[in-house]
């Protein structure tokens, strides 16, 4: 692979996926230009073009050494396994597993249950109360999980998949107007890492694309 070369993201400034990427090229120190798509007012991952790159029609993408990844957490992985020098995953295996499995709550078990595209689907009215109780019921099992592996991130005090993942979801969770403060370990760990380089870099209003003052 090159050192030298420009991976390109294919992201939209609020989207949860897109923002964990952004997170983890960013700790890893890798060069990447945004090449936004709009998922909700243009609908322009619905385009032949795009669907030619991600057949999902979703973001992110990524272009990377050569190809093309799609999937947040499968982008991830590959980012650790290629380029292992900054780790987002512990040495030990029962240890990464406990890392999964917190990336696992929020990647399965909250984010695609009120997303963008399940939300379309309920009348205007109940989609922020939806949003509310998938993700309140999903953080009251992350504190249980984070009581158990929590020292100043999510797993210890070393940065992981789980906080590039965390880190979004409670921006999601702000946005749907969750009392995270209800969440002692959540929202400790979401106040350390807003102010970390690379989690403010790829904060959604730091985007080319973002929306200002978009409700």
């Amino acid at each position: 692979m090159s050192g030298k070369e420009v991976a390109t993201l294919y992201s939209y400034w609020r989207s949860s996926c897109s923002y964990r990427v952004r997170i983890a090229l960013n700790l890893k120190g890798i060069p990447y230009e945004v090449k936004p798509v709009n998922i909700w007012k243009k609908d322009e991952h619905l385009t032949p073009e795009y669907r030619a790159i991600n057949p999902m029609q979703q973001v992110p993408a990524l272009r990377i050494d050569g190809r093309t990844l799609i999937d947040s957490i499968s982008i991830m992985h590959y980012l650790e396994e290629t380029r292992p020098e900054q780790p987002l995953l512990p040495s030990d295996p029962a240890d990464r597993a406990k890392v999964r499995e917190i990336v696992s709550v929020i990647a399965s078990g909250i984010q695609p249950l009120q997303n963008v595209g399940i939300l379309q689907l309920l009348p205007e009215e109940e989609r922020v109360q939806w949003a509310q109780r998938v993700i309140n019921k999903g953080f009251t099992a992350l504190e249980k999980l984070l009581a158990n592996s929590a020292g100043k991130y999510c797993f210890g005090d070393s940065i992981s998949i789980a906080d590039c993942c965390l880190i979004p979801q409670v921006y999601n969770a702000r946005r749907f107007k969750v009392d995270v403060e209800t969440y002692p370990a959540i929202a400790r760990i979401d106040k350390d890492l807003l102010s970390h380089p690379a989690f403010k870099d790829a904060h959604p209003d730091n985007q080319p694309d973002a929306v200002k003052d978009a409700k």
